[in-house]
């Protein structure tokens, strides 16, 4: 995933709880915001977003900013994926000589 350009992109979601009779309202100010898009919501207060960044410092202050959103009573990372991280595991595994790792060529595995 790319931003339009060559940098990588982190992306998360965020469970964000609410009051049922602030639903509307918060869904409305997060839409607003650009800090993220919803994708779903339930009557209970719970609304599923996601935010991306360049890096983890970027996302990290968009669920602050989130946060603070008038009637947001938490919200919390669910999930994130960092492309730079995969970047670097990719590189790793195809730096390697033998990708089987000692433990599982040993003879000694019960």
């Amino acid at each position: 995933m790319k931003n339009g350009s060559d940098v990588p992109m982190n992306v998360s979601s965020l469970v964000i709880n609410t009051a049922p009779e602030h639903i509307e309202k918060v869904i409305e100010m997060l839409r607003a915001s650009g800090l993220c898009e919803v994708f779903f919501h339930d009557t209970s207060g719970k609304i599923v977003v996601t935010i991306e960044g360049r890096d983890v410092s970027e996302e990290m202050q968009k669920l602050r900013d989130i946060q603070a959103i008038a009637h947001v009573a938490a919200a919390d990372l669910v999930y994130s994926y960092s492309e730079h991280e995969v970047m670097d595991d990719l590189r790793k595994i195809d730096g390697m000589t033998d990708p089987v790792p000692e433990a599982l060529r040993s003879s000694g595995i019960a």
